[in-house]
């Protein structure tokens, strides 16, 4: 084994006839910080582009699969001419971007690089540089900076240093036209630098923006000019998130501006960054704006609430992030780091929900960077991160209280075990057997024996149908007092402590005939009235059942499984709630409680249902 200052850790095995060593296996990665990266294969591989000219290929799940794209017989060229292979790669990537539609076709993948007048074109298929080289026809020859490719995959966009924007096929590489406004001195596209491209779901337009500050739409077939907007100061980067159309552009004076590119209007406005904005991307469902900068934070900003919802602070400053299209993981690189960290979206948001202190901006978490192995952090460090992953866990139990408004939780469970809790008579009724079972009438021909040591046989003599019956019936209450006991003590525990997630928890994992028999044996079965008929455990039991069901449909938590076991309870014990006056204060409550919430919930079902009834009933 060894190992070396490229990042690689080598296997090299013996076995040639004159005892040489040869290259059994190897893991490796950037030897220099990575620049851009992003998700590829439905978030099961990243892409990265470094400043050692490497390509690589990072398996999240896998890291077998991980590899650099190959540039062709790099190792071939460089000992022939005797030169390093670093001298033979290709320049460092600026920029690239991706296309996973016609992968297996042709290219789906360009780069630009540093001071490069061509783009090259990938195939990750097979992990190797493309054919083609596109080179715009510029009458200057300036380097690449923006490219984009299509929603369909045909084709892409090159935009240049000096204001130059092209379009290409990438099947046969070669030019489709030139993006160019008639009313500029220069025939080009912008007076300065193009900062970046994007393309809308359907080809009908294309966005650009320049250095100069100046976001313009293009017909994407004809290549006309159909409008433009100033933006007033210079804009160094953009993201396009292309369900909406939403464009976001950082301005040189570190605040990140939205433009909804339909109307070309602005629509929203952040602010917070005190230092260059390195980085930013939308989530996948476009409800947040992820942002970093050189002033070592990470900001998200919620598109709908138009505010800052999180930030954080590393120790390194941030160069590149990326989240994977399922929102479940954020990558990240740094400065003067050569790998690429990952933060599952668990860690990433903050555990405390006083939410208007981000909003102004003034909270800002210190976070460590993801380490490689334990081994990296003191013993003290590790101690303390397993009490803040400890915190993490109980994350659910913190937060349930403070729902957004007008919104209900749902349990996720499958809808086969809340449903069933509704539907149990028929069930029954359905699973009984319809012929009990016969008795056989003959003993068995062969008796079974026992062992012994003194070698006789003995006959074990067979049990009778009774002995069993009484067997099983013991088992059968010694199992339900053991989990009606349980279901008293997680009650007595909820009631105590108020903790009603850690009680839903319970609930959740019971099968619908267990939660239906441990509800049953709370019934009162006599009918005598008695002095202390308030401190009975089973009314007790009731009347904390009756306060958990108020608190979950006041926060509207675990919705459809809390209206299916409410259903059940009033089943059971509507009669005994009618009995005894000390429930029925409890039982308006929740009427009020449940007749409100349903009224919001009704509102939203009665906007979706116009909403479906106005389209079926349109012709388009």
């Amino acid at each position: 084994m060894s190992s070396a200052a490229d990042n690689s850790v080598k296997m090299w095995i013996f076995d040639s006839n004159d005892g040489g060593a040869r290259l059994l296996r190897f893991r490796s990665g950037h030897s220099a910080p990575p620049r851009c990266i992003r998700f590829y294969g439905n978030g099961k591989c990243i892409l990265s582009a470094g400043q050692d000219r490497a390509f690589r290929l990072f398996s999240v799940i896998q890291d077998q699969q991980s590899r650099e794209l190959s540039q062709r017989h790099v190792a071939k060229r460089a000992k022939k001419l005797r030169v390093k292979e670093e001298e033979i790669k290709l320049k460092p990537v600026v920029t690239f971007d991706c296309a996973e539609i016609r992968a297996r076709d042709w290219c789906n993948v360009v780069t630009c690089h540093m001071d490069t007048p061509q783009a090259y074109v990938w195939r990750l298929q097979n992990f190797v540089i493309g054919e083609h080289v596109l080179t715009p026809s510029s009458s200057t020859v300036t380097p690449i900076k923006a490219c984009v490719i299509s929603a369909c995959g045909n084709f892409t966009i090159l935009g240049t240093e000096g204001g130059w924007i092209e379009k290409f096929n990438l099947q046969s590489g070669f030019s489709r036209g030139s993006y160019i406004d008639t009313s500029l001195a220069m025939q080009c596209a912008h007076d300065g630098e193009v900062v970046g491209l994007a393309c809308d779901a359907r080809n009908g337009f294309l966005i650009s923006a320049g250095y100069q500050g100046d976001i313009k739409a293009w017909d994407f077939k004809t290549c006309k000019l159909k409008s433009r907007l100033d933006v007033g100061k210079s804009v160094t980067k953009i993201a396009f998130h292309r369900p909406n159309g939403l464009l976001a552009t950082v301005a040189g004076d570190m605040v990140l501006i939205l433009f909804d590119t339909v109307s070309m209007k602005m629509v929203r406005r952040f602010e917070g960054h005190t230092d260059r904005i390195t980085d930013l991307c939308f989530s996948e469902d476009g409800k947040w704006l992820i942002s970093s900068s050189m002033d070592g934070t990470l900001r998200i900003w919620d598109i709908s609430l138009a505010r800052q919802i999180d930030a954080m602070h590393v120790d390194v400053s941030i160069t590149s992030i990326s989240m994977s299209p399922n929102m479940d993981v954020l990558a990240t690189t740094h400065v003067d780091q050569n790998g690429v960290y990952l933060w599952v979206n668990q860690s990433l948001f903050s555990v405390s929900t006083n939410t208007e202190n981000y909003a102004s901006g003034k909270h800002v978490r210190n976070v460590c960077l993801p380490a490689v192995s334990s081994t990296e952090r003191s013993e003290e460090e590790q101690v303390q991160n397993l009490g803040e992953s400890y915190k993490s866990s109980i994350k659910p139990f913190v937060i349930t209280d403070h729902q957004i408004p007008n919104l209900v939780t749902l349990s996720l469970l499958p809808k086969s075990q809340w449903q069933s809790l509704t539907n149990l008579d028929i069930i029954k009724v359905r699973n009984k057997p319809i012929e009990p079972p016969k008795k056989p009438e003959k003993a068995p021909f062969f008796l079974p024996s026992v062992p012994s040591l003194s070698g006789e046989i003995l006959f074990e003599p067979p049990a009778s149908s009774k002995d069993t019956d009484i067997s099983t019936t013991k088992n059968t209450n010694h199992k339900m007092s053991e989990l009606s006991s349980h279901f008293s003590q997680q009650l007595q525990f909820c009631g105590e402590t108020k903790n009603y997630s850690a009680f839903t928890d319970y609930l959740k994992g019971l099968s619908p005939s267990s939660l239906d028999m441990e509800l049953r044996m709370l019934q009162i079965l006599d009918d005598e009235e008695s002095e202390d008929l308030e401190q009975r455990p089973e009314l007790q039991s009731i009347s904390s059942l009756l306060d958990y069901f108020i608190h979950e449909l006041s926060f509207r938590n675990n919705f459809e499984f809390v209206q299916a076991v409410l259903k059940l309870f009033l089943k059971i014990h509507g009669e005994t709630i009618r009995r005894h006056s000390m429930l029925q204060s409890k039982v308006k409550k929740l009427l009020e409680v449940q007749s409100l919430v349903w009224q919001k919930i009704d509102k939203i079902f009665q906007g979706a249902r116009c909403m479906v009834t106005f389209l079926s009933n349109s012709q388009f």
